[in-house]
């Protein structure tokens, strides 16, 4: 049932896209003098263009072949809505908070996270790009 609530385990990957985006756009943009709303509309646009990726058949079955996400069916409509507000989140945090606070949320987040469910957004990348075998049973508890 993850993934069909207001909010789930992975809710912490998103506000961790938001600083991650934050700070991309925060490089990207000083060379051009970008506006931080206009940093914010490219991030919500890589947000959102995630949650239409990760909801396709693609991702879907990526997932479910080669993680330990085997019933991983999409993300309901309001679990999408609250990744992408998780994200801004992110993003406001990333703004206004020194970058030590940053990386310390950060760090805390995938700790605590891959405590309790033995994936966070590190394992997830990982998995997805270029699963492991070890990762993969030590996720199922092997």
């Amino acid at each position: 049932e993850n993934s069909q609530h207001l909010t789930d385990w992975y809710t912490f990957s998103h506000i961790i896209h938001g600083f991650g985006f934050y700070w991309i756009a925060w490089w990207i943009g000083r060379k051009h003098n970008w506006p931080i709303g206009f940093r914010f509309l490219i991030e919500l646009l890589a947000e959102v263009g995630w949650e239409i990726l990760e909801n396709t058949d693609f991702i879907i079955n990526r997932y479910r072949e080669i993680t330990i996400s085997l019933d991983y069916y999409g993300d309901s409509v309001i679990n999408s809505v609250m990744d992408v507000s998780a994200m801004i989140l992110g993003f406001f945090l990333a703004w206004r908070l020194p970058i030590w606070v940053v990386i310390a949320l950060t760090v805390a987040m995938e700790v605590l996270v891959v405590y309790y469910i033995r994936d966070n957004l590190t394992l997830n990348i990982i998995m997805l790009l270029y699963p492991f075998e070890a990762i993969l049973k030590w996720q199922q508890g092997g």
